[in-house]
């Protein structure tokens, strides 16, 4: 159910990413205001002034709309963390020191494109090790199904609190010999969606990084605009590098995750369909700034989660070799036997 849970978060991401959230755009006759050029929805709440003389113009159109003081507002080459008032501890903490990072990486190597992956990667650098152990305890979690669900039949018709108290600490038995916490593997989601929804909110609220361009496409266009109306063929691998590395990690992350419950096994695969599906859909309307960051990071989480499942694969055929078999017991305890004789 866990992992339900935090896939139904997943799905609600890729619906601000879609523009089913307006709350914070710009709006004109109830619609909101999209970048022509580009297909990128202009956001209420940028950080720094647009460089691109159609964009400012744009941007000075709806200014009585902006959360801040237009006129105010420094140019993106000049932002600072502390260039405008924080409107809170969200913006303050994560958002505006992330932007501050991409735009000063992105000038200093003269491309946004590759700030915005390196950037991603380098938070993913940080998560590691807690991906490690989310990984450790995903596979104790496998180990242990058989004992949690002989606890689970043991108990299934009994729902007095005697039984309730006993199944519990069965359970925590259990838990507390395959070394599993029960909060460990929900950590990393814990900590990643935040870092996720701060990443793109930097993205989407820093003009410059649409301005730029990566391999000739625009950071700000969408796939959509690219491919039909622009006629930008490349669009194309954008797209099913989205997919396709989503496909992957979703697809890993169902089979490091077994659950033992038929029932819920079946939930998540839906799920995981649903979500491969959806990002195909989705994967039409994402900037190409965001795409960027999700096919980088996803990639990077396919490559770790195969270089962990190798290091454990490794780790278990040491421990089968150290740990003797119940034979070499027997044959031990024979010979101790006959030499006590």
């Amino acid at each position: 159910m866990k992992k339900f849970k935090i896939s139904i978060l997943v799905v609600l991401i890729m619906f601000m990413l879609t523009g089913c959230g307006n709350s914070n755009y710009i709006m004109d006759n109830k619609k909101p205001v999209e970048n022509e050029a580009t297909g990128q929805i202009l956001q209420k709440d940028i950080l720094c002034k647009p460089e691109d003389k159609e964009l400012d113009e744009l941007y000075t159109k709806y200014k009585k709309q902006l959360k801040n003081n237009y006129d105010k507002l420094p140019k993106c080459v000049d932002f600072k963390v502390n260039s405008t008032k924080s409107s809170g501890l969200w913006e303050g903490v994560f958002v505006k020191p992330l932007a501050f990072i991409i735009l000063k990486l992105g000038y200093l190597i003269n491309n946004f494109g590759l700030a915005v992956i390196l950037v991603g990667l380098a938070i993913r650098l940080i998560l590691m090790p807690i991906s490690r152990k989310t990984m450790k305890q995903s596979n104790n979690m496998k180990k242990a199904q058989p004992e949690l669900a002989r606890i689970e039949k043991k108990y299934a018709n009994r729902t007095d609190n005697e039984a309730m108290m006993a199944k519990s600490q069965e359970m925590m038995m259990v838990y507390k010999k395959y070394n599993i916490s029960p909060f460990g593997s929900c950590l990393l989601a814990f900590i990643q969606l935040p870092l996720f929804f701060a990443f793109l909110q930097a993205i989407n609220r820093t003009p410059a990084i649409f301005e730029d361009k990566f391999l000739g496409l625009t950071l700000g266009k969408t796939p959509i605009v690219g491919l039909f109306e622009y006629h930008e063929w490349l669009y194309i691998v954008i797209i099913l590098l989205t997919i396709l590395t989503t496909y992957l990690t979703f697809r890993n992350s169902m089979g490091s995750s077994s659950t033992g419950n038929e029932e819920m096994e079946r939930q998540m695969q839906f799920m995981f369909k649903f979500m491969v599906v959806m990002i195909s859909v989705a994967s039409l309307y994402l900037s190409t700034a965001i795409a960027l960051y999700w096919i980088a990071t996803n990639a990077f989480v396919v490559i770790q989660n195969y270089v962990f499942k190798k290091l454990d694969e490794k780790d278990e055929k040491k421990d089968m070799i150290i740990k003797p078999s119940k034979y070499d017991k027997k044959k031990d305890k024979k010979g101790q036997k006959k030499r006590g004789k």
